[in-house]
């Protein structure tokens, strides 16, 4: 069968999970309550640092904007995904979905190098904890914040911009329910090896380096939690950096089960389920990690919480 013209703007259709009327109706509301969740389990840890002052440390800063990304992040796919099962409509614009793939991008990226920014904010503070107040002051976590949005945006641009010259069939049958590159190379009808150069050295370079800063930052940090001589210093230090790894972890995992499913399959349920993990439940999984491991953000939730049910 002849292509169409690949001058038109091809029209995009997201075919989501599941193409059975029942199922979606299930979808529909699993995601939409995973969805609520996670804004209102990310906003609450942004309230609770906002509003107590003990809270107010570079590590909970950092916190703060690692919820707000997850809030963006999901944003990004979620509602959309909800929409499309609501209306019964599959559409996607060819700029509606070019801007999904960049602002997913930038969110992704931003969650990377938060969790970086925060490990080596963990280095400083147990490896030098008498240099940490004067290493990491008001000052520096500023330009840090400014850095990893900057890198986030700019990080984002060779991807989006070079899916730009991509050609497709007038109308493209996304495998999935949002705009993920890597699917959308699979389908486009023009060479995609450059778009395949720019997605693999982009996640390379903004995968490799920070994973190396996360890896170097705990190495030193279990190196000095080792020559602490009592076992509750150790466990002391190594309970201010457990919900940092546990997320780290968590983000990685699945990041690498995306990209790994990606690589080896197409569009295999695998892969969907992967890009579920990695959209939907990490971002709401993260609040619930900070909060249940540490005591000073259980405080803070309970002082919030009783404040938010008396003042009613």
């Amino acid at each position: 069968m002849e292509l169409e013209n690949h001058t038109e703007i091809p029209v995009f259709l997201l075919l989501g999970l599941s193409e059975n009327p029942e199922t979606q109706s299930v979808l529909f509301g699993l995601f939409l309550l995973l969805y609520l969740v996670t804004i209102f389990g990310n906003l609450l840890i942004i309230l609770a640092i906002l509003t107590d002052s003990h809270l107010h440390t570079p590590m909970y800063f950092f916190l703060s904007n690692l919820s707000f990304s997850d809030i963006c992040f999901t944003s990004t796919t979620v509602p959309k995904m909800l929409l499309n099962i609501q209306t019964q409509n599959k559409v996607i614009t060819y700029a509606g979905c070019i801007t999904q793939m960049y602002f997913f991008t930038v969110f992704g990226l931003l969650d990377n190098l938060l969790l970086t920014v925060m490990a080596y904010d963990r280095f400083v503070a147990i490896c030098h904890p008498l240099h940490y107040p004067v290493l990491m002051d008001t000052r520096l976590c500023a330009q840090l914040l400014l850095l990893t949005w900057l890198l986030s945006g700019l990080g984002a641009l060779p991807e989006s911009m070079t899916a730009l010259r991509l050609s497709f069939c007038a109308v493209v049958e996304i495998p999935h329910y949002f705009c993920e590159l890597p699917e959308i190379l699979k389908l486009a009808c023009s060479d995609t090896f450059m778009n395949s150069i720019v997605l693999y050295t982009v996640t390379g370079v903004m995968g490799f380096f920070p994973l190396a800063g996360i890896l170097f930052s705990y190495s030193q940090i279990v190196a000095s939690i080792l020559q602490i001589s009592t076992k509750g210093g150790k466990y002391k230090a190594f309970s201010t950096c457990g919900s940092h790894l546990s997320v780290v972890c968590l983000f990685y995992g699945t990041c690498l089960g995306v990209y790994l499913s990606s690589t080896w399959t197409h569009a295999s349920l695998t892969g969907v389920f992967a890009s579920v993990l990695y959209t939907v439940v990490t971002p709401m999984m993260n609040p619930f990690i900070y909060s249940l491991r540490n005591r000073d953000m259980k405080r803070a939730l309970r002082i919030l919480l009783c404040g938010l049910m008396y003042s009613k």
